[in-house]
């Protein structure tokens, strides 16, 4: 292959995370608003169709199975991918549909908006999860980390460029306008999943093998002794889950705490976003082309969750002294800022970690754990916070108490997670054992 011809699949490839970004923000940004704000739903109802796809994240285990060892069409990546992004579209196009052609008061319309959100997630577990198999597929050594890292990246410019773009087509609910945006979105996904994937998988005997050595163990077995049964496999998934949690909990509270606990105005509340997103943006970007390669995704995970436990410490000491130095609004925003470089440093850690446990074997399998634990923490995280500070203000009263517990707990977490990383040795893992005898044998 030549050297033009794999720059332009790298750069068809970013297409896909591209349009996985874009469906996120109809979803999380436009529909949810569109519920509560203009069609009367309940908050709590809108709030279970959106973390529908999270509560259900642990169907992707089996998809990476299916995805590692039975083939469709002869390859086992590329039609996975492009599937997903078709039941993710259709999905999100229904629950459009039901939303504003029907009453928010029908149960039958509220089962069919909860089963539409339903094959939206299974969708988008389906195509992420496998295209994160590709990508480990596709890629070697140090390579891996930097690939895995910068594609997460264009998941971000998918947000940003998507809130623009729906934005500017949204600024008037519309029911006809909406339906129209969904189609297109739907549409512009299903293209970008197939110019992403098409022609990227490896064609290669080494890639048929694996694939018939994952397809001889059942499913269970395989769940049993790779994960389950794995040290390595359980203490990488409590690393994720406590580092999303740790780094997330406060993901809805930066601004009610900004406004009610250091008197910050709307406007200096609403660029706390713009600061972390560009921080975590910045991390990433430094962490996939420099640090990781350089210091080894163990160092980066740890460097970033050891700042985020600095930033939550001093985003409490910023509350505690609101008339001092650190209580001025520029202050919480540039610490907001390294807050972001905090959770970009640890996110680019353990995307790198994540591919490094993966083997040509069971690639979509353990990207279904991580992924797993990824969304489940991000879940978790953001009902944590929510609980914990309407707990403690009931409790004591006290504003400032209430979300400086949760900052706390996100310190604590963060310190666990940090511990845990010590013991950390992915070359020690069943499925790195599993690959090593699998090419031992080949080679006699």
């Amino acid at each position: 292959m030549s050297t033009l011809t794999r720059s332009l699949n790298l750069l068809r490839l970013a297409a896909f995370p591209l349009g996985y970004g874009l469906t996120g923000v109809l979803v999380g940004g436009t529909l949810n608003r569109v519920m509560i704000a203009d069609l009367g739903f309940s908050t709590a109802l809108v709030a279970l169709f959106v973390a529908v796809p999270q509560l259900i994240s642990p169907v992707r285990v089996w998809l990476g199975y299916a995805s590692d060892g039975h083939r469709l069409f002869g390859r086992r990546r590329e039609p996975y991918i492009v599937l997903g992004a078709l039941t993710a579209g259709l999905g999100l196009l229904l629950a459009v549909l039901l939303v504003v052609n029907g009453a928010a008061s029908s149960w039958l319309m509220l089962a069919g908006v909860l089963a539409a959100f339903v094959l939206y997630g299974l969708g988008r577990h389906l195509g992420h999860n496998t295209f994160e198999a590709l990508l480990a597929d596709t890629f070697s050594g140090k390579a891996r980390a930097r690939a895995v890292t910068l594609y997460e990246v264009v998941t971000l410019l998918g947000s940003v460029i998507g809130a623009g773009a729906i934005g500017g087509a949204l600024k008037v609910y519309d029911p006809g306008r909406l339906t129209a945006v969904a189609l297109g979105v739907a549409v512009a996904v299903f293209g970008l999943a197939v110019l992403a994937a098409l022609g990227q998988e490896p064609r290669t005997a080494a890639a048929r093998q694996a694939a018939e050595r994952a397809r001889r163990a059942p499913f269970g077995q395989v769940v049993r002794e790779v994960v389950l049964g794995d040290p390595q496999v359980r203490l990488f998934f409590f690393i994720v889950l406590f580092t999303f949690i740790g780094t997330l909990a406060q993901d809805v509270l930066l601004e009610p705490y900004g406004a009610l606990v250091l008197h910050m105005d709307i406007g200096q509340t609403t660029r706390l976003t713009m600061f972390w997103g560009l921080g975590v943006m910045a991390a990433m970007l430094l962490a996939g082309t420099l640090l990781v390669p350089w210091l080894g995704f163990r160092r980066v995970l740890r460097l970033g969750v050891g700042v985020s436990m600095l930033v939550f410490t001093g985003v409490i000491a910023a509350g505690a002294l609101t008339a001092g130095a650190l209580g001025r609004p520029g202050v919480f925003q540039a610490l907001v800022a390294v807050m972001g470089l905090g959770t970009g440093l640890a996110g680019a850690g353990m995307l790198a970690g994540i591919i490094t446990f993966t083997t040509p074997t069971r690639a979509g399998l353990l990207m279904g754990v991580w992924g797993m634990a990824n969304l489940l923490g991000k879940a978790a995280g953001g009902l944590i916070g929510g609980v914990v500070v309407d707990v403690m203000r009931s409790v004591t009263g006290n504003l400032f108490l209430a979300y400086a517990t949760v900052f706390a707990l996100e310190v604590g977490l963060l310190g666990a997670a940090l511990l845990l990383s010590f013991r950390l040795d992915p070359a020690a893992s069943r499925a790195q054992r599993e690959e090593q005898q699998a090419l031992a044998a080949a080679a006699d």
